[in-house]
């Protein structure tokens, strides 16, 4: 049996209870006077029951600590704690959870409390609130101590504006050494100092692991990487793929970049194209990229200068699986009678032949055939290469809008045949084409059998313009072929010659 001698009872907020802890309801609290409970009967005969019923609940509450012998209270002391649980309320820690920090982090307790509010307030100027700054405080309490954290948030709404999103900057400070932070700040100035613009920091910051980068990478590390990148587009490499930072210099980046440079017969300017276009081939080590271009030597028949014109125009070749796609697809063009030097000629105008999916090969391969292409053949593969850059589904509403328009399979296979990118058009802007043809300059849609490329021109600036032209000059009847082609140097002069004609 328990028995409670309330002779006094004090309020402690970081001493823990030598003999018993109440954790007491904000109501029952509120019956509590300058840290005494009141000894008169009500309290005994009504609150006596409420304490005994709450000995056993687990409630948000303040702490009091009772004893037996009566002790002063330091007034002082009293306020501060008071003013550090109202500020943790306020951020949304129960009486509970604010314990929990300062048992994390008991710096706290004998830290100014304006520097701590000063810290929780730069944190909110960051648009760190809610449950994330609650959830922040709580993983690394030290933050409210830190005197790294000062320059740190001064840096990030001063120099950076502000700009890094919430998230980004719980990731940056959730490390377990705040020392480490100070690094940050001249790692993220030598990114801006070589050309990161600011508004993209973010970007890139958010692309990288940041504690990679952060314990594991000097300012001298970034430095010499971004210095060696430099002849083959540096920063700007990084900008498009910024995990480039994570990788180690001497065992990945350079070998890496060697073998493309081998490769390309030690061109800077070829190994920087590549680079600039797929940034991510950096991320596939030097075996990998060698297993691709010995498999298009033996298997394609292709030289090594070759390999690297086909790589140079679409690197992605390399990141393309060969067992499940190189393989079957220089197989069929095998089949369509290409031979390596065919191959070669191939690839390079259509290299997306490669790597499209296995479905939307299959797709358009299917709509080639209904239109009249005869299977392994040279001019199905040709087609096929034609209608690697459009969607099966615009190539389908394209092959339904010629149709709607009274040509048949065969007039289709003839104009591709003929203009292989006809199928390849975007829909909307060929409706629109065909309509100006058919209902304003009056032609029939037959005209395009012989000149399938006026579907090619754009048609404000060169389409609308020489005819609008023409009607003035009175040669509406020239045929679509010479009034698209010819220079427009020749199309004006010959224009004034038949105005002054006329006149």
């Amino acid at each position: 049996m328990v028995i409670l001698s309330l002779v006094s009872c004090s309020f402690s907020v970081f001493s823990p209870p030598t003999n018993l802890r109440l954790h007491l309801p904000p109501v029952t609290a509120a019956l509590c006077s300058h840290g005494a409970f009141p000894t008169s009967s009500t309290f005994r005969s009504e609150l006596r029951p409420l304490l005994f019923r709450y000995l056993d609940r687990r409630e948000t509450a303040l702490v009091f600590r009772c004893s037996c012998l009566s002790s002063p209270i330091n007034a002082g002391s009293q306020t501060v704690a008071e003013s550090l649980f109202s500020l943790f309320r306020d951020i949304g820690f129960r009486e509970e959870e604010t314990e929990m920090v300062l048992e994390k982090n008991p710096d706290i307790k004998s830290e100014s409390l304006d520097k701590i509010s000063a810290r929780v307030a730069s944190l909110q100027i960051l648009k760190i609130n809610g449950f994330a700054l609650q959830g922040l405080i709580a993983k690394c309490p030290n933050l409210l101590t830190s005197v790294e954290l000062d320059p740190v948030t001064s840096f990030l709404v001063d120099e950076l504006e502000g700009r890094l999103e919430p998230e980004l900057v719980e990731r940056l400070l959730a490390v377990v050494e705040t020392s480490i932070l100070l690094s940050f700040i001249q790692k993220v100035r030598l990114l801006i100092l070589h050309g990161i613009p600011k508004e993209k920091i973010s970007h890139v910051l958010s692309k990288v692991y940041l504690n990679k980068l952060l314990y594991q990478k000097s300012v001298e590390d970034i430095e010499r990487l971004i210095s060696f990148l430099e002849p083959f587009g540096g920063i700007g490499i990084i900008a498009r793929r910024p995990v480039i930072l994570n990788s180690d210099l001497d065992s990945q980046l350079i070998p890496r970049v060697d073998f493309i440079r081998d490769l390309s017969g030690e061109d800077d300017f070829a190994t920087g194209t590549v680079l600039r276009r797929l940034p991510a081939i950096l991320s596939y080590s030097v075996e990998h990229m060698n297993s691709h271009v010995e498999f298009l030597k033996s298997f394609a028949g292709l030289t090594t200068e070759q390999v690297f014109k086909i790589v140079h125009v679409f690197p992605n070749v390399i990141s393309t699986s060969k067992e499940r796609k190189l393989r079957p697809r220089i197989e069929f063009l095998k089949q369509c009678g290409f031979d390596s030097p065919g191959m070669f000629k191939f690839l390079s105008k259509a290299p997306l032949y490669l790597a499209l999916s296995e479905d939307n090969l299959s797709h358009k391969l299917g709509f080639l055939v209904k239109i009249g292409y005869k299977h392994r053949t040279k001019e199905l593969a040709f087609a096929m290469g034609a209608v690697t850059r459009t969607s099966s589904d615009n190539m389908q509403r394209v092959i339904g809008l010629y149709l709607s328009y009274g040509l048949s399979f065969e007039d289709i296979l003839a104009m591709s045949t003929k203009h292989p990118q006809v199928l390849q058009y975007n829909y909307s802007s060929l409706e629109e084409k065909l309509e100006y043809l058919i209902e304003y300059m009056g032609r029939e849609v037959e005209e395009l059998l012989a000149f399938p490329a006026f579907l090619g021109y754009k048609l404000d600036s060169r389409i609308k313009h020489r005819y609008e032209e023409k009607l003035k000059s009175r040669g509406e009847n020239m045929s679509l072929n010479k009034l698209l082609t010819v220079s427009a140097e020749r199309f004006s002069k010959a224009a004034k010659d038949i105005e002054m004609i006329c006149l």
